[in-house]
């Protein structure tokens, strides 16, 4: 089975174009995600590049207890329901647990796994049950060769419809590296998207909010995109000093066009007739 093949049976409809999955982190309410929304499809319209609107309905990984989780479940996904109804988008959000898988497939088209989560079999189970496209992010604990055993119990559980996300490995206690070397390794296991943002965290500050480097979110892009992502993962906000959630790495929605424009130029670059 050639490549081709493979990224049809995984449900990948982006072809050789750059797939790009892009939101705020949380939804913080309707009038945030819908600027976001209507921000980010018009930028994906203008490039001819396909989109997958993404935010969280939970924050369930928190480093402080009074760090901001979300506005309810429900309501969350009936935003992000009605955020892919109105622009006609898919939409992914994140899993926590095996019982919420089924909940959210209800709303959204694609189900991530989170990294810290990617080893949880009940989690994996659950979610290829559902039948939805189920991305799992690389945990920042494991080898880019370790994720072939997430991709088997998706596989196994009956759905061949499994990508990869990676979002970097952990650097001793307080930095994130991305190891380039992850893409060719994880495309063979199934379309690989990069995290670009969540990869330049700066996790357990003394503070108990998360740092980040985002003046670099454009020069890790061009490097994963380079290196053979088949697409990429952006929390943007329009105000992200603002943000509720990540507000340290986040891309600023303005300068969303100018990074998409960058990569797609390399993408198109490394292409392989």
């Amino acid at each position: 089975m050639n490549q081709a093949e493979c990224f049809q049976n995984a449900g990948w409809t982006a072809g050789n174009r750059l797939q790009i999955i892009a939101g705020p982190c949380v939804i913080e309410g309707e009038d945030v995600a819908m600027e976001v929304a209507e921000g980010v499809a018009e930028v994906c319209a203008a490039l001819d590049l396909p989109l997958i609107f993404k935010g969280s309905y939970r924050k369930a990984n928190r480093s402080r207890l009074d760090s901001f989780t979300g506005i309810g479940d429900e309501k969350a996904l009936e935003i992000l329901a009605k955020v892919g109804e109105r622009s006609s988008l898919p939409t992914t959000t994140d899993i926590h647990a095996a019982e919420e898988a089924a909940m959210a497939a209800g709303y959204v088209d694609v189900l991530q796994i989170p990294a810290f989560l990617c080893r949880q079999t009940d989690l994996l189970i659950a979610a290829s049950q559902t039948g939805k496209v189920v991305n799992i992010k690389k945990g920042q604990f494991l080898s880019p060769e370790a994720m072939q055993h997430a991709v088997v119990k998706v596989q196994e559980s009956g759905n061949s419809r499994v990508w990869l996300t990676e979002r970097g490995t952990m650097l001793g206690y307080q930095d994130i590296v991305l190891d380039m070397r992850s893409f060719p390794v994880m495309a063979r296991m199934a379309p690989v998207i990069a995290d670009i943002t969540h990869s330049l965290q700066q996790p357990n500050q003394s503070s108990g909010v998360t740092g980040g480097r985002p003046e670099l979110i454009a020069t890790i892009g061009k490097a994963a995109v380079a290196a053979g992502a088949n697409g990429v993962f952006i929390e943007t906000h329009p105000r992200p000093g603002e943000a509720l959630s990540d507000s340290a790495n986040m891309l600023p929605l303005d300068q969303l066009k100018d990074l998409l424009t960058q990569l797609k130029r390399v993408h198109a670059a490394v292409q392989v007739d």
